[in-house]
């Protein structure tokens, strides 16, 4: 990735679905925050539903809500994220997508490259459509 200087506020690299700008404040584009949030919260996400597919699980939704909780003093850092996923299905029991859950986790690659600089935890709600 080659990143370059868009304005005297952001970076912008090409990635392959498009230009990504990034800057320190939000009015010029994404912060570098929000970036790694939305990795850990997309990979995990992603690989939640890859197992849920593999396991021939059905289900209507599959939501993901990141809280992020950063340290107060300097440089701010992010030292936990907490992704709350919803899930929408008939076909299994809250503890077996829980667990499946917890199977994700373990094989998400951006989550286990921040493990244990930062603490990702995750919870679920099952939801049934009926």
């Amino acid at each position: 990735m080659k990143f370059t200087i868009k304005n005297e506020e952001a970076f912008e690299t090409d990635v392959p679905y498009g230009p990504l700008v990034i800057s320190g404040d939000d009015e010029y584009g994404y912060r570098p925050y929000q970036l790694l949030v939305s990795a850990i919260a997309g990979c995990s996400i992603s690989v939640y539903r890859k197992i849920l597919r593999k396991r021939r699980i059905e289900f209507a939704d599959l939501i993901v809500e990141a809280d992020v909780t950063r340290n107060e003093e300097p440089p701010n850092d992010v030292q936990q994220v907490h992704l709350h996923f919803t899930i929408i299905t008939d076909d299994s029991s809250e503890e077996q997508l829980e667990k499946m859950m917890h199977v994700a986790a373990k094989n998400c690659p951006i989550v286990q490259s921040v493990t244990p600089a930062i603490e990702v935890k995750e919870t679920i709600t099952v939801q049934r459509s009926k």
